[in-house]
């Protein structure tokens, strides 16, 4: 455990919690006080710290998406639809006819695109609180972007099922099929904000007014 701690950078401690919790499998003994953990103890203790650290996914979220990817009999897309769930799961207060109306929009969006996913699934009730979170702030105007973000969703989605599709194992795959859905979310934001500021960049200061030349004519 502790050639382990070296090499991953996880301090003892916090491997045997791991170990408790059924996060990490027990390594294999070899005499009564010690184990040997090889790569794939490795593997997964940085999957671990990855989901923690980078996707903001709790410990109890990581187990159900260990479990669910340890499974033989859990779908692999069923278990994207587990991995995307741990990423919104605030409650809801089902009596918030804002909310309501909300998911309604959401519904018209999905039949507009000819989405498959229902008004119940993770990823509808997180767009369905966002759209009401926009008005209340006074950004209602927001949502008519909504088909263009759509648009723009349904690229990238393509993008991580290309990735995800390049093993064939099933052990790799499903890991892909994680990582795609937390680890994807997280590097898609950053993007997002880099091209954000390229744009402001862009229309604000090289955009915002006459050219030089024009300036000083």
């Amino acid at each position: 455990m502790g050639e382990l701690s070296r090499r991953s950078g996880v301090p003892v401690p916090t491997i045997k919690f791991y170990v408790r919790e059924g996060l990490l499998p027990a390594g294999q003994l070899t005499s009564p006080n010690q184990a040997s953990y090889d790569a794939g103890h490795e593997r997964r203790l940085r999957l671990i710290r990855a989901l923690l650290d980078v996707g903001g996914l709790s410990l109890s979220a990581i187990g159900d998406v260990l479990r669910a990817m340890e499974d033989p009999d859990q779908p692999v897309h069923d278990i994207l639809g587990i991995a995307a769930k741990r990423l919104t799961s605030s409650p809801r207060d089902d009596s918030d006819p804002e909310l309501r109306g909300a998911r309604e929009e959401v519904l018209a969006l999905l039949k507009r695109r000819g989405w498959r996913a229902g008004t119940g699934s993770a990823g509808s009730e997180a767009l369905a609180e966002v759209l009401v979170a926009l008005r209340r702030a006074g950004h209602g105007a927001f949502i008519d972007l909504l088909d263009d973000y759509a648009a723009a969703a349904e690229q990238v989605a393509l993008t991580d099922l290309a990735y995800v599709s390049r093993e064939a194992a099933r052990e790799d795959l499903v890991e892909r099929v994680v990582v795609g859905t937390v680890l994807g979310e997280a590097m898609f934001g950053a993007l997002r904000r880099l091209a954000q500021a390229e744009a402001s960049a862009r229309v604000y200061e090289d955009g915002g007014g006459a050219e030089p030349e024009e300036a000083g004519a």
